[in-house]
């Protein structure tokens, strides 16, 4: 007879690969899921009885941002609570230099060992970092970020060549922290791409798992759209910082990122964050156009779980980049959602609480700072609205958990309950009625742009590696996540 460390039973096993869930058994075994099963034969220091709660892959958030507006080693500890209430095990923040996060510029030799040692041993999930390469000494790194330290993912932020975070900036070098003979530009986006490229050459074993991201917005379509919507003034609130950071803002952004992802031979593409119906039809519009690049497009759940009237009921909270957009482009996100056109959900969860948030008039968007945080919500929301829209329960943990894992080097052991991989596991409640309540999170923020919607999702209890971190509400346990040196390799 098997003796494990862990045995959930009576669980309805949530599998990527099909629309149907199972009736199962879990048995883990050093961390590992060992067994899964109807009925699982053997013995286990502990025994859980699911009661036949939804049993997802643990969440794999590949888009957070810890540090931005906080300590990195406090964020770290009280982000990836709100994380594991979410439902998230896994989870990779966006780093690069200059101001925000570390405040801080240089070589990623030298910037890099400072980011894990601020979060080392403060995380109750486990974790990795994108880096965005912010000027020419950073592209020549990218081949010993990937060999020395495991960063396989990389990013741009098409619109930093007129803005800074939350509007238009005038002295980019000094925002940026980068070299004054050098530009932030299109120019740079390409060399980014060639010196990515050429990591991958070098290394054909990992090259489908080294890719670059982009944060798709057009800084000279912003900058004159920002000047008029302010000249104008008959938009406020949200619908004008979505007005100046216009829709097709985004799809001029991702069709020049898909034409040099051609000319550069970079395969491997991710559009950020699309939050639009004219975003997303530039997206697959270049899918058509350049069927060799292997593009993969992420949506937020803020960008499928409100729309710039609703989350206003709330005050300037969901002031983001880019906006939170019209219900009409709500609805179409869903509808490529549910076409199967969206290759991941995630958070971009970065927490700004409110003396950072927002200026000395609270009502004013322009001053407010750009960002807010999600995580918590991530599988609840996805489940929540996913349902009402007839999204099965496979096809969200394709979208949560294996698609993300495979895309970022994680697909060898995250993404899946089965044999051989960790033991991440959240088990879901998809038959509750609640109603969202910023004093509930475990996030230091002290709002949501989702207060007061209604939930019928709730995750129970969060297990990383086959330990319980999140249960009746709370975190449990000391924080154990770690560091995860990508591409993962087999357990």
């Amino acid at each position: 007879m098997s003796t494990y460390d862990l045995i959930i039973r009576n669980v309805q096993l949530v599998d990527p690969d099909s629309d149907e869930t199972t009736t199962s058994d879990i048995a883990v075994t050093g961390g590992v899921v060992a067994a899964v099963g109807p009925d699982l034969v053997g013995e286990a220091t502990e025994v859980v009885d699911a009661g036949g709660l939804l049993a997802f892959p643990g969440a794999v958030d590949v888009h957070q941002h810890w540090g931005i507006y906080n300590d990195l080693g406090d964020d770290t500890a009280t982000e990836s609570q709100a994380s594991a209430q979410g439902g998230v095990t896994t989870g990779i923040t966006y780093m690069r230099t200059g101001q925000y996060y570390l405040n801080a510029s240089g070589p990623y030799r030298e910037f890099f060992p400072k980011v894990l040692e601020k979060s080392e041993g403060r995380s109750h999930i486990d974790y990795g970092f994108h880096l965005a390469p912010m000027m020419k000494e950073h592209i020549d790194e990218i081949p010993a970020l990937i060999e020395d330290f495991g960063v396989s993912s990389f990013k741009i932020f098409m619109f930093y060549g007129s803005h800074g975070l939350h509007g238009a900036s005038a002295d980019q070098s000094s925002f940026l922290m980068t070299p004054p003979d050098e530009k932030y530009d299109i120019a740079h986006f390409e060399f980014v791409m060639r010196g990515i490229q050429k990591a991958r050459a070098a290394r054909p074993d990992l090259a489908d798992e080294i890719s670059l991201s982009l944060h798709c917005e057009t800084p000279e379509i912003m900058r004159a759209y920002t000047q008029m919507v302010e000249a104008e003034g008959e938009l406020t609130g949200l619908e004008a910082y979505s007005a100046s950071r216009p829709p097709h803002s985004e799809g001029l952004a991702v069709t020049i990122a898909s034409y040099l992802a051609h000319e550069t031979e970079l395969p491997t593409i991710n559009l950020l964050h699309l939050s639009s119906a004219k975003a997303m039809d530039a997206a697959m519009t270049m899918a058509t156009a350049f069927p060799h690049i292997d593009f993969r497009r992420e949506v937020t759940i803020g960008h499928l779980l409100t729309d710039y009237e609703q989350a206003s009921v709330n005050g300037l909270g969901a002031k983001v980049n880019p906006p939170i957009r019209s219900r009409a482009d709500v609805e179409a996100l869903w509808e490529h959602v549910l076409a199967g056109h969206v290759s991941w959900v995630t958070s971009d969860h970065a927490c700004c609480k409110e003396e950072t948030k927002f200026g000395d008039d609270k009502d004013d968007v322009w001053s407010g700072k750009s960002g807010f945080g999600g995580t918590e919500y991530l599988l609840p929301g996805l489940v929540t609205e996913g349902t009402r829209r007839g999204l099965s329960y496979g096809a969200m943990a394709r979208m949560v958990s294996t698609t993300p894992a495979e895309r970022f080097g994680l697909g060898a052991r995250k993404g899946r309950i089965a044999p051989g991989f960790d033991a991440d596991i959240a088990l879901v409640d998809p038959n509750v009625s609640y109603t969202v309540k910023a004093a509930d999170s475990l996030s230091t923020q002290e709002y949501t742009p989702f207060e007061g919607m209604d939930m019928t999702a709730q995750v129970v209890t969060t297990y990383l590696r086959g330990q319980a971190v999140f249960a009746d509400g709370k975190v449990v346990g000391e924080p154990t996540g770690a560091y995860l040196r990508r591409p993962l390799t087999a357990g």
